[in-house]
Order: C-alpha cells, then sequence, then structure tokens
C-alpha cells in the first residue's frame, strides 16, 4: 500500500480536520461536566443533575446562558485587542492537538491513512513553540481591560507561564536524547518496540507533568486567577461567551496537556503486551510491522483516548485536593527546583547513556532497563532528600522544625 494521492490527501486531510475538531470540542464540552462530577465525588455531594439525564446536558444548556448573556465592554478597554484576548487563549491549544497521532495508521484501498492531522516532521519543536503563544491571550485580556487586578493577573500569568516554559522545554529534552527524533509518531513507534518512556524517563516525566500544571494555570498554580486576590483575575472584566472561551481555552490546554502525557511517555494509542497493534508507515508509504486492519485503528484510538481521559482526571483530583501555593513558592518551584534539577537530570542521563554505549549496549529492552533502574534512584534522591518537606511548607519550614523539635523535649 503506496502513499495518498494528492486528491485523496486532500479529501481525507479534511475530513480529519473537521473529525477532530468536532470531537474535541464535544470532548472540551465534556470535560467540563467531568470537573464537575468528579469535584461532587471528591467532596461527597451532588453534582449537575437537573439538566438531562444525570445531569450530561448541563454542557448545553451553560453554552447557551454564555450565548445570551450580555456583553460586558469596559470604557476605557483597549477594544479590538480585548475581542481578540479570547480567540489567542484558543487558538494554540487546538493547533498542537494537530501533531498528535491518535490511532494506528489504516489501509484504504486509496493509500495509507496516517492517524494524525498533520504528521509533521517537526512535531515535537512545534509544540514547544505553539504552545508557548497562550500566555499571548492572557496577557492581552490583562492589560486591554484598563483594570488593575486584571492586568496584575496577566503580569502573574506571564510571570508563571516563562518561568515553567523553560522546565517543560528542558523536561522534554530527555526523549530527544532518547529516541533521537522530533517526530510524534516515531516517539510512539520507539515505545512500542521496548518499554513505555514513563519508566526510563520518570524523573522527566514527573516534572513535565508539574511544568504543565502551571502552564495551564491549574490548581495549586493558578495564581494568575486568584479569586481571594485579583477577584477573578486576567478575566475579571469579561462576560458572557467571552468570558466562557477563557474557560473552554483551560480545559482545551487540560486534554492537550493530557494528549501529551499520553505521547510522549506512556505509548501514545500504543496498547500494552500486545505486538498486534505495531504498525508503522515507511518512507514510501508501505505498511512496517503487523497488518493494518480498521479494527485495529478504532482499539488504538480507544485506548488513546482512555489514557487521556485518565490524566485529565488525574488533572482533576488535584485540583479539588491540594490547595492554592503562594506565589513566591510558585516561583521558587519553577526556578530554584524543577530547572537545577533538570538540569542535573538530563547530565546524569546522558553520563548513563554514554557508559550504556560504551559497555555495547544497544537501544533495546535492556538498555531502557538500566534507564529506569537509574530513575527509580534519583527519584528517591529527590523526594527523600532534595525535598525535606520545604516545598510544601514554604519559607514556614523552620517554624514546624523548630515545634517538633520542641514537642519531642
Amino acid at each position: 500500500m503506496g502513499p495518498l494521492s494528492t486528491t485523496a490527501f486532500i479529501i481525507i486531510g479534511a475530513i480529519k480536520v473537521l473529525g477532530l475538531f468536532v470531537i474535541w470540542l464535544l470532548a472540551v464540552a465534556g470535560t467540563t461536566l467531568a470537573e464537575r462530577k468528579i469535584a461532587a465525588w471528591i467532596q461527597d455531594r451532588s453534582g449537575p443533575n437537573r439538566v438531562g439525564p444525570w445531569g450530561v446536558l448541563q454542557p448545553i444548556a451553560d453554552g447557551l446562558k454564555n450565548f445570551v448573556k450580555e456583553e460586558n465592554l469596559p470604557g476605557r478597554a483597549s477594544r479590538w485587542l480585548f475581542y481578540l484576548a479570547p480567540v489567542v487563549s484558543m487558538f494554540p491549544a487546538f493547533v498542537v492537538f494537530a501533531v498528535i497521532p491518535f490511532a494506528a495508521p489504516l489501509a484504504t484501498p486509496w493509500g495509507t491513512v496516517n492517524m494524525i492531522v498533520a504528521d509533521l516532521p517537526i512535531g515535537f519543536l512545534f509544540i514547544v513553540a505553539l504552545g508557548s503563544l497562550g500566555v499571548y491571550g492572557l496577557v492581552l485580556a490583562g492589560w486591554s481591560s484598563d483594570s488593575k487586578y486584571s492586568f496584575l493577573g496577566g503580569v502573574r500569568a506571564s510571570a508563571q507561564m516563562i518561568s515553567y516554559e523553560v522546565s517543560l522545554g528542558l523536561s522534554l529534552v530527555p526523549i530527544l536524547m532518547l529516541s533521537g527524533n522530533v517526530s510524534l509518531s516515531e516517539i510512539v513507534r520507539q515505545q512500542q518496540g521496548t518499554l513505555w518512556y514513563v519508566l526510563p524517563l520518570l524523573v522527566g516525566s514527573l516534572c513535565f507533568a508539574v511544568s504543565y500544571f502551571a502552564e495551564t494555570n491549574r490548581l495549586p498554580f493558578d495564581l494568575p486567577e486568584a479569586e481571594s486576590e485579583l477577584v477573578h483575575g486576567f478575566h475579571t472584566e469579561y462576560s458572557a461567551m467571552k468570558f466562557a472561551m477563557f474557560l473552554l481555552a483551560e480545559y482545551a490546554n487540560l486534554l492537550t496537556a493530557s494528549a501529551l502525557m499520553a505521547t510522549f511517555f506512556f505509548g501514545g494509542w500504543d496498547i500494552p503486551f500486545w505486538s498486534g497493534d505495531n504498525i508503522a508507515v515507511a518512507a514510501d508509504g508501505a505498511i512496517v510491522g503487523a497488518a493494518s486492519a480498521w479494527w485495529i485503528t478504532v482499539l488504538t484510538a480507544v485506548v488513546f483516548a482512555l489514557k487521556t481521559a485518565f490524566f485529565v482526571f488525574v488533572f482533576i483530583w488535584v485540583r479539588w485536593t491540594v490547595p492554592r501555593f503562594r506565589y513566591d513558592q510558585v516561583m521558587a518551584l519553577g526556578w530554584k527546583v524543577l530547572i537545577p534539577l533538570l538540569v542535573v537530570y538530563i547530565a546524569l542521563l546522558g553520563l548513563a547513556m554514554l557508559v550504556l554505549g560504551a559497555a555495547g549496549i544497544e537501544f533495546g529492552l535492556t538498555y531502557v532497563g538500566w534507564l529506569a533502574a537509574l530513575n527509580v534512584v534519583l527519584c528517591l534522591a529527590v523526594f527523600f532528600w532534595l525535598d525535606r518537606n520545604r516545598v510544601v511548607t514554604g519559607a514556614g519550614w523552620r517554624q514546624v522544625r523548630s515545634y517538633q523539635l520542641q514537642s519531642r523535649r
């Protein structure tokens, strides 16, 4: 089976774009409902249960409510930037999703179809570049509102995202070192033949997750919209659908972050302990590995959706469990902990890879097994020696230590 013809490529590409956009919007709406349902379950109360069976139509009711509500425009606001900010916030999350492979390739009578909207050879760099543009929407919203609270929220958002964009990029460097490729499809394929990267790159995966919590402004990193300090932060002056677009952008980024976690560290659409889905596409469009079938493509898409849903649950779980950090703790965690930790981790990982290469161990199960053992040791060092309860307690760790010593006496 060869590559698609030009006509088939355009038609199938349009179908993938339209289908993914519709599914993405439905998933974002479903995530807003899942947030409230999971929060109700954690807090032992009833969530939305009046609109539709079990409240499943609540997102539709919310959308209609936002469409008919009165729009608000502050008198001294910069009109065009005020309108542009919500759009800028939503754009990067959807565009980034276009380079994430979501199922196994499918052989059709017209050629091989890659289950990815845009299989860019620089997909990794595309994600890093486009994902960082979301901060512009928040800064524009805060500045164009001509409100001090909104402006402070925008400044906080820019400082926080710049800080954690550095650690986010550094946490992905180990993937480049291990895979030697920037294509997300190739990264998924390499995890199929060995172990998922969460094991040989355990420290990097944890740092990536923490960095993306800060990038998506989710608790405990939602300082740009801290209600107790900034009324509602950068979108204080927004109402109706423009306000809803900021919330949709948050949940869209949540979905994208969960999909990236599944792709980079948990094999993407790979089904564990089964080689029947080890399907790849050669440069000439031919299927390499296992035989392609429509049910395999559907099954791998379901597995990818389940992995993404699991990380969405983790994001929501953390939000309704961990209290908000102070701003100094957020900045200290980014600049004083994550960045130095990742620099040292990259150096140690590179040294380990040089040692394994010098020992004649080629990339494979044994290779990643040794890296997994190293990462377990490093995780123990990070959690039980480096932290020593200081990041959690912040500046009050000395008082806590003093109280513990007095109670022992």
